[in-house]
């Protein structure tokens, strides 16, 4: 049944597929052309959706998109589940030109195979002024960087940080309006951008993991209604310099358990909230990445010691170019050693009881390489070494493994 859906919207889009117009859009068909993380240009986190190289500069409709794949061979305390293989992501961007202040853009992805099926973005902007852009659809939340820089072309390592999907509930999709912006001063742009958004769900703490977990608020009828009739607010303010580095910082509020039904108050209204730190730049021979987040949530009191009122985490990416093979027909490869660290504390706090520290911390580090025949292409192996203590502290879980993938934009 998913691959008849795949073979209908291919069926459907493949025939308007014609290069797109891009017209008065800053940003729009200018492209990453990386050899690492960042390119020297005037694009910032803020042109992620239109910085994709299917976006062309002729008529009105175009289609493109990524695959990802990747092996997982890992060890937990001694114990393996031996070597597999995964299509991770097989994802389909549409996007349309519907006249010279108004575009279309969305993403359809297939998970696994076809085993998950989303609409990741169905957004359409209407241009008033490079400062003043209208959004609406179903949009990213801009909480941090990676929920709208996410695509795995653009990324030398095989997983997502954890502090982007585990403290941040990347990639959040969320159905909602708002409005951005950027601005140009010399060689630096001011972005903003402020959404209202229908915001997470119960399951952020009445979830099967066990303890406070955004990612898990995220529910089937987020894109269909409010589950409490109170909209989520977000926002992200950046700087960046169009030679060596964007640094932003972002926030995510809103209520999320659902305490009426029937016009009748059920329970307390309990407010989520997010705020996110995120730079890129580069730093001599190295290009540099990392975001760091704090959430709080409200959690009922006899609840709080074992789900977690407060979370954090954070992750350095080290991506450092070594060698530029001289390849006929791939003049922009390029060989990088690569370094990451992240950190994720899912219950900051203490015992009460006890005065005792509560853990359920996470700590891994991820050195690796990445070989990119051309900018839009990448095949990335990594080691693994991760260390997790439950919340009472005891003695780590040593998580260790080899990863090999490719990603790749069509």
């Amino acid at each position: 049944m998913r691959a008849k859906v795949l073979i209908i919207v291919l069926g459907l889009v493949l025939p308007i597929a014609l290069p797109a117009a891009a017209q008065n859009f800053p940003g729009v068909g200018e492209g990453r052309d990386s050899t690492a993380t960042r390119t020297a240009d005037t694009t910032t986190v803020q042109d992620a959706l239109y910085a994709r190289p299917f976006i062309g500069t002729l008529s009105r409709t175009s289609i493109g998109g990524y695959v990802e794949g990747n092996s997982n061979y890992f060890v937990e305390d001694g114990i393996s589940d031996g070597f597999s293989m995964e299509l991770r992501r097989f994802n389909v961007f549409v996007f349309s030109s519907i006249g010279s202040r108004i575009r279309l853009i969305s993403e359809i992805e297939f998970e696994h195979g076809a085993e998950k099926i989303a609409l990741e973005t169905a957004l359409i902007d209407v241009r008033i002024d490079p400062a003043l852009v209208v959004r609406a659809g179903i949009l990213l939340p801009p909480i941090g960087s990676f929920n709208q820089n996410h695509d795995a072309p653009l990324w030398e390592f095989v997983d997502r940080p954890v502090v982007s999907t585990e403290i941040i509930p990347a990639t959040l999709s969320e159905v909602g309006f708002g409005v951005y912006g950027k601005w140009f001063r010399g060689p630096l742009a001011l972005t903003y951008d402020f959404y209202m958004t229908n915001g997470l769900g119960d399951r952020a703490i009445g979830n099967d993991i066990g303890r406070t977990r955004l990612a898990s608020g995220k529910h089937e009828g987020l894109f269909e209604e409010d589950n409490n009739g109170s909209p989520a607010f977000s926002g992200r303010v950046a700087v960046a310099h169009r030679a060596f580095a964007e640094v932003g910082a972002s926030f995510y509020t809103g209520y999320y358990n659902t305490y009426r039904a029937e016009g009748e108050r059920i329970d307390e209204p309990r407010r989520l909230t997010l705020v996110a730190l995120d730079f890129e730049a580069d730093a001599g021979a190295a290009d540099l990445r990392g975001e760091v987040a704090f959430a709080a949530v409200d959690v009922q009191e006899d609840l709080a010691e074992i789900f977690g009122e407060r979370q954090w985490g954070g992750h350095l990416d080290v991506v450092v170019p070594v060698w530029r093979p001289r390849i006929a027909a791939f003049e922009t490869a390029v060989l990088n050693v690569n370094l990451r660290a992240e950190i994720a504390d899912f219950n900051v706090g203490t015992f009460e009881s006890t005065g005792e520290n509560i853990f359920d911390q996470l700590y891994a580090v991820v050195p690796g390489i990445s070989f990119r025949p051309s900018p839009g292409t990448v095949f990335r192996a990594n080691y693994r070494h991760q260390w997790y203590r439950d919340l009472v502290g005891n003695a780590a879980v040593r998580t260790a493994g080899f990863q090999f993938g490719f990603a790749t934009y069509f």
